[in-house]
């Protein structure tokens, strides 16, 4: 393995900086750290965060703002689960909402039983909901969504135009995903976002759905390195990577190169014509 001795260099435009987070404390983690067979109980069906959860959100959003990162980000995209979106409002949102505006807010007050008042739409980037980046698939309640209706009623403001059905109709049961089913659907999902025109994306999701993914990643690189990488996330922790388009999927143009020769004149480099002049002095 090539452990990173060089530097890799790739056009600016075929590049996109990701914004990774996974989601806060959700009360199906605190007795899942106990007892893993609690994620299986229909208590947690589409866990919500838990108080100390909305206090890790809190802190991420102050960090987000001192940092100026919020004002760099294009779209935040959020698995379309309870405590992924609670996060995702509530580190990317506006401030606290008033119904003196005509806008929406992005979440009612005490949605999902956060005892949290509303939050607004205004001043922050578009969040838009997306499938393909939802927790392992199939038998723990926790992982499994409610309707889009209800989402909406819960976040009017956020956008779930990309989600098909109204009922959560990838979640089974009795059939789990396995994990090279989820790096698949990761792996599309990163591809995905090179259809994307957004150079900066904030995505909120969680620790199976990132850890499988960027496992991935990074084996071209040093040790160290791709431990930065695809090492397990904690509640509520956000790393900046840089993704890119090494096989031409997206079709964006730079917005910064120039193609230079206008006026147009002749501009024969020197290494250029010592080589003619080589080629001259052997035939």
């Amino acid at each position: 393995m090539d452990n990173g001795g060089n530097p890799s260099l790739f056009p600016l435009h075929r590049c996109k900086t990701i914004h990774l987070v996974r989601h806060a404390q959700g009360i199906h983690n605190v007795e899942g750290d106990k007892n893993y067979k609690a994620y299986m109980s229909p208590e947690y069906f589409d866990a919500q965060l838990t108080q100390l959860g909305w206090q890790q959100v809190d802190n991420l959003r102050k960090h987000v703002h001192t940092s100026g990162l919020i004002k760099k980000i294009d779209v935040v995209i959020t698995s379309p689960l309870l405590r992924t979106i609670q996060t995702a409002v509530g580190v990317f949102g506006g401030e606290g909402y008033t119904d003196t505006t005509d806008d929406l807010p992005l979440m009612v007050a005490n949605a999902g039983n956060s005892d949290r008042g509303a939050i607004s739409s205004l001043d922050c980037p578009p969040i838009l909901a997306v499938e393909l980046c939802r927790e392992h698939l199939g038998v723990h309640p926790c992982d499994k969504r409610r309707s889009i209706s209800e989402y909406r009623c819960l976040f009017p403001a956020l956008d779930f135009s990309l989600i098909e059905s109204d009922e959560d109709s990838l979640w089974e049961a009795d059939v789990r995903e396995t994990k090279a089913e989820l790096a698949a659907r990761g792996m599309k999902f990163m591809n995905w976002l090179f259809t994307r025109k957004e150079r900066d994306i904030a995505i909120v999701t969680h620790s199976g759905f990132l850890f499988h993914t960027l496992a991935k990643f990074g084996n071209d690189c040093h040790p160290l390195v791709k431990k930065e990488i695809s090492s397990h996330f904690a509640n509520c922790e956000l790393r900046s990577m840089v993704i890119v388009d090494s096989s031409m999927i997206g079709s964006d143009s730079s917005s910064t190169n120039y193609p230079g020769k206008i006026p147009s004149g002749p501009d024969l480099p020197s290494d250029a014509a010592d080589e003619k002049n080589q080629e001259k002095d052997t035939s």
